[in-house]
């Protein structure tokens, strides 16, 4: 096809401002997907998806109108999964930026709005859920106007539910957008850039590229250059959602690659496609290899399942390259595995998949991050979890990752947001101001913000608030890693790093929960946490008592004081033998800690 009739366009936004059925009104007005075949959120497959209303993973789709060809990618909205929305935004050159027009500029919105910036893309504006009573045009056309510095004509307000003015948005695109510039290309062997790439159960794993350079031949060898992994193209094709096969894929071009490929981690989102008879000499910018950065264990509740938990990640990180795990061993939940997640979201999707495609009854333990620990030695060592650190003693200093956060929110609840920051130990950058909105940006230890810094954030400012993140680097801190005892013994799945000035709320807060989670014994139970061999605190869970005088009929006073001196005997040494069985719940009362 002619290079100047193609058209690559993504979609970004914040969570829930509208762009799944913003893709679903542009495929019904071009005919893609035949009124039978509609349904809500047509590009949202996965089950979970469509019950949150989020994206989790990216879906192309390609649009014919009016003698055009339309390619469209809808990106997931959440921080998590922001290394994938950038390599989107890399494969095409337009960005339809969606704001709601109830609730206007949202953090992320911010956070995508940069990405489209730095990869120099033609952004066009739109305005969503104008039909709403709610809806407040004039103030969201007076953010985009101060954010991107556009004309209001330049604007287009939509209702993607009803289908009102979309087809405004697809003439814009049409008509404005750039068509893919081929002229600032040297050689002319195959360069493409992956922008997504899932495990399919009967083909192998499945390629999403964006064709820049050259052409690509069905049954061509293909060969990746990051990951110096080669393959063979089985299938080429284009999505129209459903997968139609061509010959070939030419430059400008979006479609799919059939390998055969066992496993994704093989074809890395970012990494460049080539062919193995005549490489490209560089690959495309901007590859990383995306890092896991929090880490929890999942156990099974019985160990009968470990076989099968097991199998179940295996399985979902053929589709999930950004997904780490190995094996762990707790002397109290048994055999189970350390996962390593891009964040809480991701984490929270991957239990729920395992929870339901695989029917697993699972454990999890609170949620950590990695820590770089220097040694007296000079060695350098990589920690997943408290459990791992070394003695005291032996370490010259502990790194902990902090994060750059932005939050946008209205104008009169700052103060207590800045308070929450505080509490964090996170460090208040700058404010600026965008209409009647202040958009807040800090720094802050990431294991602080892993519990419930989202939901604090939420209820102190009555949900209006939005927070996006990025990693920033590793800072020397003074941390110290906190033990907790359950009747005298080390549990150490429970053990906690926390920074030294917080290490005494922390165990106080903790001892109290565990105290309300741990069943009662017959014996006195003491719940302590504790830093090495210091003692922070204490709580203790009352014995149980058999009533040994109810055999007494009389009121004798010796008789009783001897029966009860006799129970506190067998009491003392119960306590001695005593074995508790530790509930699931106390594994997780860090998640909740109000």
């Amino acid at each position: 096809m002619d290079l100047e009739k193609i058209r690559n366009f993504c979609i970004i936004a914040h969570i829930d401002h509208g762009k799944s059925t913003l893709a679903d009104r542009m495929m019904e007005i071009t005919g893609t997907v035949s009124k039978r075949e509609m349904k809500a959120q047509l590009l949202d497959s996965m089950e979970l998806e469509r019950e949150k209303g989020i994206t989790i993973k990216l879906a192309p789709v390609q649009m014919s109108y009016k003698g055009y060809e339309l390619n469209l990618i809808d990106t997931p909205g959440h921080v998590d999964f922001s290394y994938e929305v950038s390599r989107s935004l890399q494969a095409v050159e337009t960005a339809v930026l969606v704001v709601d027009a109830t609730q206007g500029i949202q953090a992320q919105t911010l956070a995508n709005v940069y990405l489209a910036l730095e990869q120099n893309l033609y952004i066009i504006p739109v305005i969503n859920k104008i039909d709403l009573p709610a809806a407040d045009v004039p103030r969201v056309e007076n953010e985009i106007i101060n954010l991107l510095g556009c004309k209001r004509e330049d604007i287009i307000g939509v209702s993607a539910k009803t289908g009102l003015n979309v087809e405004q948005v697809l003439d814009a695109i049409i008509e404005k957008a750039p068509a893919p510039d081929m002229s600032k290309h040297s050689d002319s062997s195959l360069r493409a850039l992956i922008f997504d790439s899932y495990f399919d159960d009967y083909r192998g794993v499945v390629l999403y590229v964006r064709v820049f350079e050259g052409e690509l031949l069905k049954n061509s060898e293909i060969h990746m250059i990051a990951n110096n992994s080669n393959g063979l193209a089985l299938e080429v094709g284009k999505l129209t959602p459903k997968m139609s096969p061509k010959d070939s894929l030419s430059e400008g071009e979006i479609g799919y690659i059939v390998t055969n490929l066992k496993t994704t981690r093989e074809a890395k989102v970012g990494d460049t496609v080539t062919l193995r008879k005549s490489p490209a000499a560089s690959p495309l910018p901007g590859y990383k290899n995306v890092l896991p950065f929090v880490y929890a264990g999942f156990f099974p509740v019985s160990n009968d399942q470990y076989k099968t938990l097991k199998e179940a990640i295996e399985k979902l990180s053929l589709s999930d390259s950004a997904l780490a795990f190995e094996p762990e061993n707790s002397p109290v939940l048994g055999f189970g595995l350390r996962i390593g997640f891009l964040g809480l979201l991701h984490m929270d999707i991957v239990r729920e998949r395992l929870e339901r495609e695989f029917n697993l009854d699972l454990v999890i333990t609170n949620p950590s991050t990695n820590y770089e620990v220097t040694l007296n030695s000079g060695a350098e060592l990589e920690i997943k979890s408290a459990a791992d650190l070394p003695d005291l003693s032996e370490i010259a200093e502990i790194r902990e990752p902090w994060v750059k956060g932005e939050i946008i929110l209205p104008k009169t609840m700052i103060g207590g947001v800045l308070n929450l920051i505080v509490e964090k130990r996170g460090l208040q950058k700058n404010i600026s101001y965008l209409e009647d909105r202040a958009i807040i940006n800090f720094e802050a230890p990431m294991a602080n913000l892993l519990t419930d810094f989202y939901d604090q954030l939420k209820s102190v400012t009555s949900g209006y608030a939005s927070f996006n993140y990025e990693l920033k680097g590793y800072v020397a801190e003074d941390l110290v890693r906190v033990d907790f005892l359950v009747a005298g013994e080390k549990i150490d799945a429970l053990a906690i790093m926390c920074h030294r000035s917080e290490a005494d709320a922390i165990g106080r807060t903790v001892t109290k929960k565990l105290k309300e989670v741990i069943p009662r014994q017959n014996f006195e139970v003491a719940l302590q946490a504790a830093i090495g061999a210091r003692i922070l605190s204490r709580e203790t869970i009352g014995a149980y008592r058999k009533d040994v005088t109810v055999k007494i009929h009389t009121g004798d006073r010796d008789r009783k004081a001897k029966l009860l001196e006799k129970q506190k005997r067998g009491k003392a040494r119960m306590k001695r033998f005593g074995k508790i069985d530790i509930p699931s719940e106390a594994f997780t009362v860090m998640l909740k800690r109000d």
